[in-house]
């Protein structure tokens, strides 16, 4: 029994210390980790930051150049027919579109659904005001429609509206 005792005697502290290095070493060892996890996440952020500003500032441009009226003013040219503006409109915005599609990867799929939604809507005005026009007949009729539409809304558009959108989620990073 003393035997007994005597091992007890020293397997007892070696225990306690054994098991009071091994919590020590396990918490240590997890608040490294956290703190790894934060500097990667700090890095990753250094190199994403830059490429969401500019995703959100490209994405304002394609809702600014695919506006009604910036179109027009970019694919307009004299001696147009309703159909050919028609045409011309929306493969002005199919373009601007597709061209800044990758932009989806930096921002949240709820503003990437407002800019395609918006997107949508103005391709629908567009077909909506050629609609009853005589494809043959000169682009003004178009765009005195056009134009006479987006003063009826009287509210900003769906591309002005994903501007808003695109600012609110630009700024929530900071």
């Amino acid at each position: 029994m003393s035997f007994f005792l005597e091992i007890l005697k020293l397997t007892l502290p070696s225990l306690v210390v054994f098991f009071t290095v091994y919590f020590m070493l396990k918490l240590l060892l997890e608040e490294r980790q956290r703190m790894d996890a934060v500097l990667l996440r700090q890095d990753a952020q250094k190199i994403t930051l830059p490429l969401r500003l500019q995703a959100y500032e490209r994405l304002t441009l394609l809702c600014d150049r695919a506006s009604i009226p910036n179109t027009l003013l970019r694919v307009r040219m004299p001696g147009m027919t309703v159909a050919q503006l028609t045409h011309a409109l929306l493969i002005a915005i199919n373009q601007e579109f597709d061209h800044n599609t990758s932009q989806q990867l930096f921002v949240s799929d709820t503003l990437w659904r407002i800019i395609t939604v918006a997107r949508q809507q103005t391709i629908l005005l567009i077909t909506q005001a050629a609609e009853g026009l005589d494809p043959q007949a000169a682009d003004e009729a178009l765009v005195n429609r056009l134009l006479a539409m987006l003063e009826a809304q009287g509210e900003p558009t769906p591309l002005q509206q994903a501007i808003v959108a695109i600012r609110t989620e630009a700024g929530q990073l900071f």
